[in-house]
């Protein structure tokens, strides 16, 4: 089966989740394919797809706007096949966290008309070695606000691999036909229940 993977990256944390999922993608046997928002604004044209997985990252509250506007612009072809949206940010990485993380992506939907058929906040990392003085008191003092994080400690990364390794193969599973549904929410924090 062919899946393609639009997403597009900052820093660098969701450019390796998709390669992650990739991997994942060939491991089950499919062909992949992939697509960065930020060299392409026109709509996509998936007729030749069966599923497709999208990520990206959440600066500022919102994900970036060239992956806004190529979702937007693609809202057709997306509806025709299975979508897993994976929307990573700081805030998914912490439980007093995961409703604001929820609420970006929520902001997302109704900015494009898209609703994906299945949706996971993934955590995604901190790269301090790259911020500057203002940037990294950003961070520490209001991403991080009342977390037990220090952002001189250098950069640390949140994905939870493992969690994210079974809610893709739940997805590829279910949206291949497999029969199994999957609970991605449950799933992400490392209970699979299937029905």
């Amino acid at each position: 089966m062919r899946t393609i993977i639009i997403f597009e990256s900052y820093e660098g944390q969701t450019r390796r989740i998709v390669e992650r999922v990739a991997e994942r993608v060939h491991a089950a046997g499919g062909s992949v394919g992939l697509f960065d928002a930020s060299q392409q604004t026109a709509p996509l044209r998936l007729n030749t797809t069966d599923r497709v997985i999208l990520a990206a990252p959440v600066h500022e509250r919102r994900h970036p706007k060239n992956f806004e506007l190529l979702v937007a612009t693609s809202l057709e072809d997306l509806a025709a096949v299975p979508t897993l949206m994976l929307s990573v940010s700081l805030k998914a990485a912490f439980p007093e966290g995961r409703d604001e993380a929820q609420d970006f992506l929520d902001e997302m939907k109704m900015r494009t008309g898209f609703t994906p058929d299945r949706e996971l906040l993934v955590a995604g990392a901190i790269r301090s070695d790259n911020y500057d003085y203002y940037q990294r008191q950003i961070v520490q003092h209001v991403l991080l606000h009342n977390v037990d994080v220090d952002v001189s400690d250098g950069p640390r990364e949140f994905t939870d691999w493992l969690a994210l390794r079974d809610a893709v193969d739940g997805f590829l599973a279910e949206a291949s036909g497999g029969g199994s549904v999957v609970d991605l929410e449950t799933s992400a924090r490392g209970r699979v229940e299937r029905t």
